[in-house]
């Protein structure tokens, strides 16, 4: 199912008020890496910081069952169209593109997560000066890194996308997230400090 955007109290969060160091952890609370980002950006929106949504999928609907008449259940349905990434939006009048991948290795990103077409469309992106990078969870060793896509790009070109990314490659050019309460993925800190020159 494609939600979008995502539904969004305009109420002012009880969460406002929680501490945002605080170490949060996907498989305790049983919340995929997706989830969090989409949480995430639900805060960042209704506390006015960026507006960043998961794009939605192009789907082609062919076949349509009706077993009721006040219901429809899609039985036949393909993509449209490759997707590009996950997310987009603005932040503080730039444009801000990236993906985002979840593994549960301990020691490399598979490239086979990405996709040639995926490239090619972050390649536009820095090429028009937007922000697009990359946010990898490694879920067992609770590790998330954000990966500018320059980075991303270079190691996919030079592997032609048939090798794991190690996690020592993230780690020497990506930075180091520190999970947290509200928002718990925040990835805004990251260009805010190293791309836009801090407050």
């Amino acid at each position: 199912m494609v939600n979008y955007p995502h539904g969004i109290s305009k109420k002012t969060p009880r969460q406002a008020l929680l501490p945002r160091d605080k170490e949060v952890s996907f498989a305790n609370r049983g919340m995929s890496f997706e989830t969090a980002i989409n949480a995430s950006n639900d805060y960042y929106l209704t506390h006015g910081i960026a507006v960043i949504h998961k794009k939605p999928t192009p789907v082609q609907i062919v076949k349509v069952d009706y077993p009721k008449r006040s219901r429809a259940k899609i039985v036949e349905a393909y993509f449209r169209q490759a997707s590009t990434t996950d997310y987009s939006g603005v932040f503080k009048g730039r444009y801000i593109d990236f993906e985002a991948k979840e593994t549960r290795q301990k020691t490399a990103m598979p490239l086979k997560n990405f996709h040639g077409h995926q490239i090619e469309h972050m390649k536009d992106v820095i090429a028009q000066d937007g922000i697009c990078f990359v946010l990898m969870h490694f879920s067992t060793l609770k590790q998330t890194y954000y990966l500018p896509a320059i980075f991303l790009i270079d190691f996919y070109q030079a592997e032609r996308g048939k090798r794991s990314m190690p996690l020592t490659y993230i780690q020497e050019h990506g930075f180091n997230i520190e999970l947290a309460s509200f928002p718990q993925v925040p990835y805004l800190d990251i260009i805010e400090q190293h791309f836009l020159g801090g407050n």
